[in-house]
């Protein structure tokens, strides 16, 4: 038997696909994509614009937005390319390194964005249960710490995959099932035994994504427990309200991720395009929704937003 990585795969590429089920419906589909990638720069961008320009929103929980506004932007950038040579330019083929590059950081984003979404709820944990001691307990240069952590973490997680699949030999026909790459969908396709990289996928989204999430639901549990012991209905009302933003955020994220695990993991005999669905909502929604939902509830942001569309006077 051979060593763990002699086992070397000699695929050139592998082939994406759109929405060829769809036949009729493709065009209209990409128009769509574009606009929702054209929301989500655009709207990113000017996040983090406004938090560079205002000075008011130079506090922590905004340097955590600013932190997911540059996430969001890198998901967004991390699939453009494929998407739009699959679905507008009809240049399915994609070289076997670029496919694990774009695998690398897709998942790299994802799993940062849990870490900047525990991140701040942490933030709201500390500024609604422990007010005064806010401005001690998250200083910049442990916000700095923090983003920094999370930013390692992520990398260290992701790293192993693109060589646990590389060991692997392709010889199937390496037909995509979306118009990027993702590790569920590449796990289906070597010929040797997958139980390694099953396993570790498995282990990550556990420890990275479960740990998370159950953090972010305890954080809440002491948040909800802080405001009720609050006499006044307005000033909970109030303090609820600051954590809107996030809750959203948060949602927004996690249902649309485990959506997809439990159609990957369940749902194996539903049509190819129940998949593809389900990834695009995950990919392509919290991006360019995050700036819309702070852009609204944001008073700052939504004044300095109005006056770039609409000049200095209004």
């Amino acid at each position: 038997m051979g060593g763990f990585w002699t086992n070397v795969s000699n695929t050139g590429s592998f082939t994406l696909t759109g929405f060829s089920e769809l036949e009729g419906l493709e065009y209209w589909l990409a128009a769509l994509l574009l606009l929702l990638y054209m929301i989500s720069i655009v709207g990113n961008t000017a996040i983090l614009f406004i938090i560079k320009e205002e000075q008011s929103l130079h506090q922590p929980m905004y340097y955590f937005l600013s932190l997911l506004s540059f996430n969001d932007l890198g998901v967004s950038f991390s699939t453009l390319p494929t998407v739009l040579a699959a679905m507008c330019f009809h240049a399915p083929e994609i070289p076997f390194d670029a496919c694990l590059a774009q695998m690398f950081f897709i998942h790299f984003f994802s799993w940062t964005e849990s870490g900047i979404l525990l991140a701040m709820s942490f933030d709201r944990y500390v500024a609604i249960c422990n007010p005064l001691r806010y401005s001690t307990v998250l200083t910049d240069i442990r916000v700095v710490y923090m983003g920094i952590s999370i930013i390692i973490r992520s990398f260290c997680m992701v790293f192993p995959l693109p060589f646990l699949l590389k060991r692997l030999p392709f010889c199937k026909a390496n037909v995509l099932i979306h118009s990027y790459c993702l590790h569920p969908d590449l796990i289906r396709l070597p010929c040797g035994d997958t139980t390694i990289n099953s396993m570790y996928g498995l282990f990550i989204v556990i420890s990275a994504f479960g740990v998370d999430s159950v953090l972010i639901l305890l954080s809440y549990v002491l948040i909800l427990r802080s405001v009720l012991a609050i006499a006044s209905k307005e000033e909970r009302l109030k303090t609820l309200n600051t954590c809107v933003s996030h809750i959203c955020a948060v949602l927004i994220f996690y249902v649309p991720m485990v959506s997809v695990s439990m159609v990957h993991r369940f749902g194996k005999h539903a049509p190819e395009y129940v998949h593809k669905f389900m990834s695009l909502i995950y990919l392509f929604v919290p991006p360019m929704l995050n700036p819309i939902i702070y852009s609204i509830k944001t008073k700052e942001i939504r004044k300095r937003l109005r006056k770039m569309l609409m000049g200095p006077k209004f």
